[in-house]
């Protein structure tokens, strides 16, 4: 997977020291990439829930590639690394679908030196299946790569298990010498072919990764009649206007004496009070 546009839409918003923005970029280009080894309708999340710098952090994506992300953090220098990020804590991998039994959750220990560290031993502990990833992130792109070893139809390998071991260990250590920075240079699909060209490689059509954060100026707007209208008068006298900012995407939403009036209206529009 390879995101730019998203990775920028996504942080307009939102100013997170470089360390702290490379650990989300990273975060939100692994949500993609396990959104797209499920066939499901709904949302995937992973929340970082760690005792290091960055405190909180979540990523989602749904199965038609929708992403947003957000992070809470302490103040953090430019020699941070995932271990002082991240600290002990745990990550947490959640899928909320439509279909229940098609909703899960799995939860694994902080561990190792980066996060794609951590899916590894996720997708290890969780699922059984060898998997390789890398990830890395810049101000401008997110790009990332999954490759796993997935059981045959009904758990059961049809081929010679000589053959699909030396295959996998071919992946395994293509996948082991490519590094962050050449992700982020080359092309996806140029990558692909220069790792596994001899073995006669597709590469099918793509899919593209939006940003959409579930804010909006109507949710806003609900949470602020909640209020009371005497609340919502009593903050317009003292700051001239009223201003909600989204906890995800750190849009800011600004109603002024008349349109904080508005709000009470009976003809107003009624809706979700919640702004996520």
């Amino acid at each position: 997977m390879r995101m730019g546009h998203a990775w920028l839409n996504l942080r307009e918003h939102q100013d997170y020291p470089p360390a702290v923005q490379a650990l989300l970029g990273e975060a939100v280009g692994a949500v993609v990439l396990l959104a797209a080894t499920l066939k499901f309708n709904g949302t995937l999340t992973l929340q970082l829930q760690g005792k290091g710098l960055v405190n909180l952090l979540v990523a989602q994506c749904t199965h038609d590639f929708k992403v947003r992300g957000m992070a809470r953090h302490e103040a953090v220098g430019d020699d941070a690394n995932f271990r002082s990020l991240a600290g002990d804590g745990q990550i947490i991998v959640t899928v909320e679908a439509s279909d229940r039994a098609s909703s899960y959750q799995g939860v694994v220990p902080i561990s190792g030196a980066s996060l794609a560290e951590c899916l590894e031993a996720y997708f290890l502990q969780s699922e059984q299946l060898p998997t390789r990833v890398v990830l890395a992130a810049t101000a401008g792109v997110v790009s990332g790569m999954l490759v796993q070893r997935i059981p045959g139809e009904g758990g059961k390998q049809t081929a010679d298990p000589a053959a699909l071991e030396s295959a996998w260990m071919k992946v395994d250590h293509a996948m082991l010498e490519l590094t962050p920075a050449a992700l982020i240079e080359d092309d996806t699909e140029q990558r692909l072919v220069r790792m596994f060209g001899d073995d006669e490689v597709r590469v099918f059509s793509g899919q593209d990764v939006s940003f959409e954060c579930r804010c909006s100026r109507e949710r806003v707007a609900n949470v602020l009649r909640s209020l009371g209208v005497e609340e919502i008068r009593s903050v317009i006298a003292e700051q001239g206007a009223v201003t909600v900012t989204c906890e995800f995407c750190q849009r800011p939403y600004r109603f002024d004496p008349i349109d904080a009036e508005q709000l009470f209206n009976e003809s107003a529009p009624r809706g979700s009070d919640s702004i996520n």
